[in-house]
């Protein structure tokens, strides 16, 4: 459904579709008339689609997602979803916590992704909607009991998707624990600021704000210490086309790395990054309270994968920029810790703010 058709341009709350017999989970469709609009899925508390005017004030959906509801189970399975309880990688799917060894699902080489086999991106979650004049949007709830894919204790998770009049996407993560545990959640959309299937991201500009970042192993496990961004593929503190980004030594095969943003202290979302579409003048400001970011650029995309526009996702079709704690931080000593403890309450909050340039 494009956006000149799509009922919410009435005005109005969060319009609510409800599950059909290819399409498991509730889809809710909210914005503000020429701003942004976004289409949010239960299933796997998904961002399915996200409609951004670009200078001239025409809209496109800048989020990639699989035409068939169906792909969501496989190579597709994590675009646009909550990953959880453990954004990226554990590795071999084990840690200890206060003394006690845990072993959780694992996959891909034998190590724990994105939660495991069966992690939040596969669960329908509870959704109600949240209006008012300035912002609109919908909050997503799911309990994982204790011992899901591994991890102790009964985790309440509510995550709330708002847009506002001023064209931002508010990303809000809470959760609590009745036992020591792990947490760790992000959503991970793939963006294309030129359009869903409008072809590669290489000609975009990319700005991140770190100062180091963490090499990894052949199964992107984290190794040493993280090392300084200076002189190497990963210096991306000044905006440069993904493309010739790419085509430094060093970065072959892609980015699929964290860089580490710094602690943050306060409950204020800071810049992580910029993605900037010169095509279209539409631009992204990535802003978190969390202390890393995972740039994934989408080099394992195949062509296996066909796309909402019907085009086949291609090698750079989008870009993940994964606002998240660090991997493998259970078995990290240094990292910023992951653990939440009873009594506590997990806080994360990610704004995506959107601009358009001449």
């Amino acid at each position: 459904m494009t956006p000149s058709t799509h009922p919410l341009f009435t005005g109005g709350p969060p319009v609510c579709l409800p599950a059909t017999a290819t399409d498991p989970g509730q889809r809710w469709i909210f914005g503000f008339p020429d701003g942004l609009t976004a289409e949010v899925h239960t299933l796997g508390a998904r961002l399915h689609g996200l409609w951004v005017p670009d200078r001239h004030g025409t809209p496109a959906d800048v989020v990639l997602a699989p035409r068939d509801p169906a792909r969501t189970a496989d190579t597709a399975r994590y675009f646009g979803s909550t990953v959880g309880r453990y954004a990226n990688r554990i590795a071999r799917g084990r840690f200890s916590l206060d003394g006690t060894p845990y072993q959780l699902a694992t996959q891909e080489s034998g190590h724990c992704l994105h939660g495991g086999t069966d992690g939040f991106d596969t669960r329908v979650w509870e959704a109600e909607s949240v209006h008012s004049a300035e912002r609109t949007g919908v909050l997503l709830q799911l309990r994982s009991p204790d011992g899901d894919q591994g991890f102790p204790g009964n985790l309440d998770v509510t995550v709330s998707c708002l847009i506002s009049r001023d064209d931002e996407l508010t990303f809000s993560y809470t959760a609590v624990t009745d036992a020591p545990t792990l947490v760790n959640l992000t959503n991970h959309a793939y963006f294309n600021l030129e359009g869903e299937g409008a072809g590669d991201v290489l000609g975009h500009e990319l700005a991140v704000h770190a100062e180091r970042y963490t090499p990894v192993d052949q199964d992107l496990i984290p190794r040493g210490d993280h090392l300084p961004v200076s002189g190497t593929a990963f210096d991306l503190r000044r905006p440069l086309r993904i493309g010739e980004a790419l085509a430094r030594p060093g970065a072959a095969g892609g980015y699929d790395h964290n860089f580490v943003l710094g602690r943050n202290d306060e409950q204020t979302p800071r810049r992580a990054a910029v993605l900037h579409a010169p095509a279209t003048g539409r631009c992204m400001e990535v802003l978190t309270t969390e202390p890393g970011l995972q740039v994934y650029s989408g080099g394992q995309f195949d062509g296996s994968v066909l796309g909402k526009s019907g085009t086949p996702y291609r090698a750079a079709a989008g870009i993940a920029l994964e606002t998240q704690h660090f991997p493998d931080a259970p078995n990290r000593p240094g990292d910023p810790s992951t653990v939440l403890r009873p009594g506590e309450e997990y806080r994360s909050r990610t704004v995506l703010r959107f601009r358009t340039r001449a």
